[in-house]
């Protein structure tokens, strides 16, 4: 892929990834690695999975779960969505043209399941070698996509927000999708472009006040234009990433992904866990007026996780 060095003048010094400003659209090209550790037999991944991820930024992961620990899983996640009305609104995103739930903030607080899934070692550990050191959570949400009429997420950079509106410094961060129903190529699964991490799209266009109002329904700012997502698409391909429920997606959080609407009778749902290493704990938003609501960013003083192995269902 080509692309520039970072030549943009930021506001801040410390700015390594300017985005969001009145100048053109450009491709800039990362700065951090993407695989932080050292391969090693201790490793809770294989050398091909390592390199895979380093390569492609992104690594599906099958039978990480048992089927009972999964047939539970999938039982509280529809719980949590039947219930939606005892969750907190703030916490609650709902379909563009309906009130059916979309997305379900701070999984880890609504359920003690899914905090338990969020510490375990096989996504927590797995999680911590990818960046090659302690990790917490940035941020949890069970997303779901209803058959018929479940909506589209357009083709986005994770770290272009967090960068831009959270304040996040570096891309030393991963996300964890735990799929809760099979995802299949036709029910609007996970599509990655591979080799997308290693460049960053400083986007065009400042941030709007509370931006993430509208965002969370429907993303317009901040992401790539139409021209470079077709030439990034020519370079490298379209990957979509599926399998069955209990499936986990690691991708790195500068890949380029995003997933059509689904108008299968198949429904879609995943749980989404953000991991963000210790050293690289949120400062002030870099392309943003004030920082996203708490729910959206964990903003406090970063506490490590400490892995747990065992059963799920016994806490």
């Amino acid at each position: 892929m080509n692309v520039q060095s970072p030549t943009l003048r930021s506001v801040r010094e410390d700015d390594a990834y300017p985005t969001r400003q009145r100048a053109e659209e450009k491709l800039l090209s990362r700065e951090d690695p993407v695989l932080w550790s050292e391969w090693t037999e201790e490793a809770p991944i294989s050398r091909d999975e390592a390199e895979s991820y380093a390569e492609k930024g992104y690594l599906v992961r099958h039978g990480m779960f048992d089927e009972a620990e999964v047939r539970h899983l999938i039982d509280v996640s529809q719980d949590l969505r039947e219930n939606g009305r005892k969750i907190r609104a703030e916490d609650l995103v709902t379909e563009p043209e309906s009130q059916a739930v979309r997305t379900i903030f701070r999984l880890d607080e609504h359920s003690t399941l899914f905090d338990r899934v969020s510490r375990d070692e096989r996504m927590a550990g797995v999680a911590s070698f990818l960046l090659g050191d302690n990790v917490y959570l940035h941020q949890s949400r069970l997303n779901y996509k209803p058959g018929f009429s479940g909506k589209e997420f357009y083709w986005h950079s994770d770290f272009e927000t967090w960068h831009a509106e959270d304040g996040m410094p570096r891309m030393r961060a991963v996300s964890a999708s735990l799929l809760l129903t099979d995802n299949t190529s036709l029910n609007g699964p996970l599509m990655l472009i591979p080799g997308s991490q290693d460049v960053y799209v400083s986007t065009q266009g400042e941030t709007p006040e509370d931006n993430h109002e509208s965002s969370l329904k429907r993303q317009e700012v901040g992401v790539p234009s139409r021209a470079t997502l077709k030439k990034l698409a020519a370079e490298a391909g379209i990957d979509h990433a599926t399998g069955p429920a209990g499936t986990v997606i690691f991708f790195d959080c500068n890949t380029l992904h995003g997933s059509n609407g689904n108008i299968t009778p198949m429904p879609r749902s995943n749980a989404f866990f953000v991991y963000n290493a210790v050293s690289n704990a949120l400062t002030d938003p870099f392309a943003a007026p004030r920082p996203r609501p708490p729910y959206l960013a964990n903003r406090g003083a970063p506490v490590p996780i400490r892995s747990i192995r065992g059963d799920l269902r016994k806490g």
